[in-house]
């Protein structure tokens, strides 16, 4: 496999005050949308990717202020680069995976997957290649060695909980159904709503070991209500409100036809 030529995270600004990054050389799949959001008096990181290559060495400029590192839950390919971060928050269902070494799983080859796991990705409408990164981080960087490294969180989140960033605050929103640790961080002012991997534009996973279908219709029933004006997801483009009531809706209606 080719090495990476380029950047390996890329960046866009899509508000004053607000930045998308993503691993270009990593397939969709895998991909996580990390967030930042620099407030008055500290930033706020919302996951972190893969952690192939480092993301904090890559958006230096981005963390000059005081940053908190979120985990919108433990998945792999959220939480790679949480170890790089001296302020790292979670929910607290996600402290027994993050504090463990060897808790947190994950793989960047299709065959590395276990056929169970492999399984519920193709069911769901997801296709995967072999391999997951189209190109190498660093020369010898050899995929069949990743591992997340520990990341326990300093500051342990549950559903109420505020993180405040000088200018604004997040309420903290248990979601749980696609994992026991999923949260979400609501703006009421804006209406913006991050949603890690409780809801997004694309297939929705709830078949892990992890995953609870009941806890996550009452997600979606939770999400639906909420007056958003935009969703950013952890994975594909953003949304709206018409979009998110479509989503839930969609959800919920496939459960019930199981």
């Amino acid at each position: 496999m080719k090495v990476a030529v380029g950047d390996w995270f890329v960046r866009e600004q899509v508000g004053d005050d607000t930045w998308k990054l993503w691993e270009q050389f990593v397939d969709p799949f895998a991909r996580c949308n990390i967030w930042f959001v620099r407030g008055r008096d500290r930033g706020l990181l919302v996951d972190t990717g893969l952690g192939v290559a480092s993301l904090f060495e890559a958006a230096q400029d981005l963390f000059e202020q005081p940053t908190l590192a979120l985990a919108t839950h433990y998945h792999f390919d959220h939480t790679g680069s949480l170890h790089e971060f001296k302020e790292r928050l979670a929910h607290k269902a996600g402290v027994p995976y993050l504090s463990t070494e060897g808790e947190i799983w994950g793989a960047l080859r299709r065959s590395d997957f276990t056929p169970r796991t492999l399984e519920l990705f193709l069911e769901a409408g997801y296709e995967l290649p072999e391999e997951l990164l189209e190109a190498l981080p660093a020369p010898g960087y050899d995929p069949s060695t990743y591992a997340v490294q520990s990341c326990p969180p300093t500051r342990v989140l549950d559903d109420g909980d505020v993180v405040d960033l000088g200018d604004r605050a997040y309420e903290v929103l248990h979601l749980p159904g696609h994992s026991p640790d999923s949260i979400g961080l609501w703006d009421a002012a804006t209406g913006t709503l991050f949603s890690g991997d409780a809801v997004y534009d694309g297939p929705l996973l709830d078949g892990n070991s992890d995953s609870d279908v009941d806890a996550y219709v009452a997600t979606m029933e939770r999400l639906r209500e909420l007056p958003v004006q935009v969703v950013h997801g952890g994975h594909e483009p953003s949304f709206g409100r018409e979009r998110l009531v479509e989503l839930c809706d969609e959800y919920i209606a496939g459960v019930s036809s199981r």
